[in-house]
């Protein structure tokens, strides 16, 4: 599929229907794009689609990532995050399984702020550095690396934010929900993505995620589904354009660029 800008109204309407195939969801910001740039839809709904088409995960799984993803405090993308809760349940995800992911949309927060405070130790070697309580080590041992958390310094420097944090980290999720291998792949994708990129607990994701027997398939395509969100902003420029069209804002010669029909529903 070649779409040019000079398509006819029967391959836009063939692009259009692609691409709800491929995505599952049609928009005014794909039909203004259509309109403008219909090699920009189809391409896009062939790239977007593939991770989800051809990679090993589960349809729960494939959309409990976009869950993560679309709610993660580096997005927020409130459209999205509707779409693929729906779509979740849909396919057979949880209650547990959701309020599960979005505790770990919180954790993703918690690895910055220990990586932060690691490189605040390595530069002021603070005094007040003490030795880790054995109960409270075992518990960093425990479950620092399945949430690429890095808290010996915070331990050393301020042992009662660690130990809050590790009670979040454990008591926060319900009882219910992901399994652990589930939840490295959610968590690798947070990390991968290049809204909240954290190179460091990636590597530690993926080291855990491996050893849970998580195949790299599976690890590859948790990455690929963050990549196209940046879409979000091609959707807020298209979106702009339609409003500067629509409310005659814009010259005249560059309205006239994109041919124009109605909205669909």
């Amino acid at each position: 599929m070649s779409p040019t800008d000079n398509a006819t109204e029967e391959e836009r309407a063939r692009i259009k229907a692609f691409f709800i195939a491929q995505r599952g969801y049609w928009r005014p910001w794909t039909d203004t794009m259509l309109q403008a740039c219909p090699g920009f839809v189809a391409q896009y709904a062939r790239y977007a689609g593939y991770p989800a088409r051809t990679g090993p995960l589960s349809e729960r799984m494939v959309e409990l990532v976009y869950v993560a993803l679309d709610a993660s405090g580096s997005h927020l993308f409130e459209a999205g995050l509707n779409t693929h809760m729906k779509r979740a349940i849909e396919v057979g995800a949880s209650q547990a399984d959701i309020f599960d992911v979005l505790h770990l949309v919180a954790v993703q927060g918690i690895a910055s702020a220990c990586q932060a405070t690691d490189i605040l130790a390595e530069l002021t070697r603070p005094r007040e550095a003490a030795q880790v309580e054995k109960a409270l080590q075992a518990r960093i041992d425990s479950l620092g690396p399945a949430h690429a958390l890095s808290l010996a310094a915070v331990a050393q420097i301020d042992a009662g934010y660690a130990d809050v944090l590790l009670d979040f980290v454990e008591q926060g999720r319900p009882e219910a929900g992901l399994t652990p291998a589930e939840r490295s792949i959610v968590q690798l994708a947070l990390h991968a993505c290049f809204t909240a990129f954290n190179p460091a607990a990636v590597r530690q994701i993926v080291s855990t995620g491996l050893s849970q027997g998580s195949s790299p398939a599976e690890l590859l395509q948790a990455i690929q589904l963050g990549a196209h969100l940046a879409v979000h902003g091609s959707a807020l420029g298209a979106n702009a354009y339609r409003h500067l069209r629509d409310t005659g804002a814009m010259g005249q010669q560059a309205a006239q660029l994109v041919p124009f029909r109605p909205e669909l529903p």
